[in-house]
C-alpha cells in the first residue's frame, strides 16, 4: 500500500499491542491464555459458541530487544505475577530476593535519622526485589511460548484511523533515513500494521498515545500529568559486605529545593542499587537529578555503605505520579490505553490483565466499539488498581506543596482514604512551574556550592558523560534528530538568560548543551563570539527519558521516537 509517496507493507493482525514492558506483555500473555481457554471450553462443550482459532496476537516495541528500555526500583509487589504465572518460580522469573527488611531516615547534611517506624507508604516486607529489564525479558519469553509475535526495534510513530475515526493500527517509524530525511542505501520503510484491537501499553509519556490523545481529546476533565524524575545506579560492593533484602528509603538531604526522596535496594552478590527521585513539578531550573545522585553519595550514611565499591550500572527515566485525577478516557473505537498513572509494576501488570479480558469479550461478540470496549474502564473501577489509586488520589498534589508543610495534610489523606480536606485536589502542567534563576537561587546561582558536582573518579562519582556509556546507550548518528525544539531563539534569548537552560540540567544524559554561540560572516566563515549561547542537542546520547518532552519551561521540545532500536540497552537495571 502506497503512504506520504512511500510503497509500505501492510500487515493484518487480530490484537496489536504498542510498547513490550510489564503493562504489554501481561496483557499478551494474559489474552493468549484466556484464547486458549476459551476454545478448550468450547471443544469441551463447557461454552456454547464458536472458537476463536489462530488469532494473531503481536507486541511491538521500540527498543532493540524486550527489556532493553525497562529501568525501574524495582520493588515488585508479587499480587498480579502470582495471577498472571501462578507458577513463575517454576519458569525461572528471575526474583533477586525477598525483601526481609525496611527502615526510613531522614537526611541532614552530616547527620541521619531515622523513623522509629516506617510509615504504610514504605512498607515493603515480602515484596520482591526484581530487576525490571531482567523481568521483561523473561515475561518476553514466556509470550513467545505461548504464541504472541514480538517485534523488537519497531517504533510506532503514528495511529491509523479507519472512516468513523476509530483506530485500526498503526504505522513504524521508517529505518535508513540520513539527518536530512533522505532514504539511505539500507532505507526500509515502515509498515502498517492493522488490527482489530489496539492496545497502547509504552508506559511514561507515550509519544505516540500523546498525538492519540490530543485528536481523540481523551484528557477532557482530567487534571494534567504529573511527573516524576528519577535517576539510578548499581553498585558492586566488597564481597561480604552487603546483606540482601533491605529497603531503605531517604528524605532531606540532597533535595532542599525539589520535593523527592531516595531509595535503596540491597541485592544478593553485594549489590546496593542506589537511586533518586524528584517531583518534576519543581520550581528549581537548575534541577539536576544526575548531580544530586552523586551528592547523595558523599553523605557519611550513604558513602559508609557502598565506599570500596564501584558504580557498574546507570539509568534514567521519568514516572507518572498524577494518580487518578488525571488518567485519561481508557478507551475509544478499536483502542484502549494502560492506566499506569502512578509508579507500580503490579498496577500496570494488572491493567494490562484487564485489558486482555476486554479483548477477549470483543473479539468473542466481534465487536471492537467504543461500547464493548468500555468494559475496561469497568474493570479498572472493580480492581486493586482503582483501590490503589484511589487512596492515593490526592498524594502528589499535596506533597508538592513540602515535606513538613503536608505531612498533617497527608496523615488526614491517609485516615479518610485519600480524600483530606479538600477532594479531587488540581495540578498544574509540570513545565509551568519553573521559576527564575534569580528567584531560587540568586543572580549567580550556577556557582552555589549545592549546585556542583562532586569531583569525579570513575569509580563512585561520575559526570554525566561517563554515566550515559555505563547504559549501553547508541543511536545511529546519521540519523534525524528525534529531540525537535519549536523555537531555538527563545532558548538563546529567553531560557539562558533567565532560567540558565532548564534543560541542560534535568536531562540525565547530557542531551542539551548550551554553546558560545560564533558570528558567521556572509561567505561562512566564522567571526568571533556574538555574546550569547546557542542550543547545541546530543541526541545520540538520550536514554529515553522523556523529561524534556515534560520540563521545558516554555513547552518548546517535543521527544519523538528515533529509528527503531536505538537507545539504552540496559541489563541489570
Amino acid at each position: 500500500m502506497e503512504q506520504d509517496g512511500i510503497q509500505r507493507e501492510e500487515m493484518d493482525v487480530d490484537v496489536l499491542i504498542v510498547g513490550g514492558g510489564a503493562a504489554g506483555l501481561s496483557a499478551a500473555i494474559q489474552l493468549r491464555k484466556l484464547i486458549a481457554k476459551h476454545d478448550e471450553e468450547i471443544a469441551s462443550g463447557a461454552r456454547s459458541g464458536e472458537p476463536l482459532g489462530e488469532l494473531m496476537v503481536a507486541v511491538i516495541d521500540k527498543a532493540s530487544e524486550v527489556g532493553a528500555h525497562a529501568l525501574s526500583g524495582a520493588v515488585l509487589n508479587p499480587v498480579a505475577l502470582m495471577e498472571l504465572i501462578p507458577d513463575f518460580r517454576e519458569q525461572g522469573c528471575p526474583i533477586e530476593c525477598v525483601v526481609d527488611h525496611d527502615e526510613v531516615h531522614y537526611l541532614g547534611r552530616t547527620f541521619n535519622v531515622k523513623a522509629p517506624v516506617t510509615p504504610p507508604p514504605f512498607q515493603n516486607e515480602g515484596n520482591f526485589l526484581v530487576s525490571l529489564s531482567k523481568l521483561n525479558r523473561w515475561m518476553g519469553q514466556q509470550a513467545e511460548a505461548l504464541g504472541v509475535n514480538i517485534f523488537a526495534g519497531f517504533a510506532a510513530v503514528e495511529a491509523l484511523y479507519g472512516p468513523g475515526g476509530e483506530v485500526v493500527g498503526v504505522r513504524t517509524g521508517d529505518k535508513g533515513v540520513d539527518k536530512d530525511g533522505t532514504p539511505k542505501p539500507n532505507f526500509e520503510p515502515g509498515l502498517l500494521l492493522k488490527s482489530k484491537i489496539t492496545i497502547f501499553a509504552e508506559g511514561t509519556r507515550g509519544s505516540l498515545f500523546k498525538q492519540v490523545a490530543k485528536k481523540l481529546n481523551l484528557f477532557e476533565g482530567k487534571n494534567p500529568d504529573s511527573y516524576e524524575e528519577g535517576v539510578k545506579e548499581i553498585i558492586q560492593c566488597p564481597p561480604g559486605t552487603v546483606k540482601p533484602g533491605q529497603v531503605i528509603h531517604t528524605l532531606g538531604f540532597p533535595l532542599d529545593r525539589t520535593i523527592g526522596g531516595t531509595f535503596i535496594y540491597t541485592y544478593p552478590g553485594d549489590q546496593v542499587v542506589l537511586g533518586l527521585v524528584g517531583y518534576m513539578d519543581t520550581s528549581d531550573p537548575l534541577f539536576d537529578p544526575h548531580r544530586e545522585l552523586q551528592r547523595l553519595k558523599t553523605h557519611p550514611f550513604i558513602y559508609n555503605m557502598i565506599k570500596g565499591g564501584k558504580v557498574i550500572a546507570y539509568g534514567g527515566k521519568t514516572l507518572p505520579a498524577g494518580g487518578w485525577y488525571s488518567m485519561p478516557k481508557l478507551y475509544h473505537d478499536g483502542m484502549m490505553v494502560d492506566v499506569k498513572k502512578l509508579k507500580g509494576i503490579h498496577l500496570a501488570m494488572k491493567a494490562g490483565m484487564l485489558a486482555a479480558e476486554t479483548a477477549l469479550e470483543a473479539l468473542v461478540k466481534k465487536d471492537y466499539s467504543a461500547a464493548t470496549l468500555s468494559k475496561y474502564a469497568d474493570r479498572i473501577e472493580k480492581s486493586v488498581v482503582k483501590d490503589d489509586l484511589w487512596a492515593t488520589r490526592n498524594f502528589h498534589q499535596t506533597l508538592s506543596m513540602g515535606i513538613f508543610k503536608s505531612a498533617p495534610l497527608l496523615a488526614i489523606q491517609e485516615i479518610t482514604g485519600g480524600r483530606g480536606l479538600v477532594d479531587n485536589m488540581v495540578s498544574h502542567p509540570d513545565w509551568t512551574t519553573t521559576e527564575s534563576l534569580v528567584e531560587v537561587w540568586g543572580a549567580r546561582g550556577w556557582e552555589h556550592p549545592d549546585t556542583q558536582l562532586p569531583k569525579p573518579d570513575g569509580v563512585l562519582f561520575f559526570d554525566k558523560l561517563s554515566s550515559v556509556y555505563l547504559t549501553g546507550t547508541s543511536h545511529d548518528e546519521h540519523s534525524p534528530n528525534h529531540l525537535l525544539v519549536a523555537n531555538t531563539d527563545h532558548c538563546r534569548d529567553v531560557c539562558y538568560e533567565k532560567f540558565r537552560s532548564p534543560c541542560n540540567h534535568f536531562c540525565p544524559a547530557a542531551v542539551y548543551e548550551m554553546v558560545p554561540e560564533e558570528k558567521i560572516a556572509r561567505d561562512g566563515t566564522p567571526g568571533g563570539l556574538t555574546g550569547k549561547h546557542r542550543l547545541q542537542i546530543n541526541y545520540t546520547n538520550c536514554i529515553h527519558c522523556k523529561s524534556c518532552d515534560i520540563k521545558c519551561p516554555a513547552d518548546n521540545i517535543t521527544w519523538t521516537v528515533p529509528e527503531g532500536g536505538g537507545g539504552p540497552k540496559y541489563t541489570e537495571t
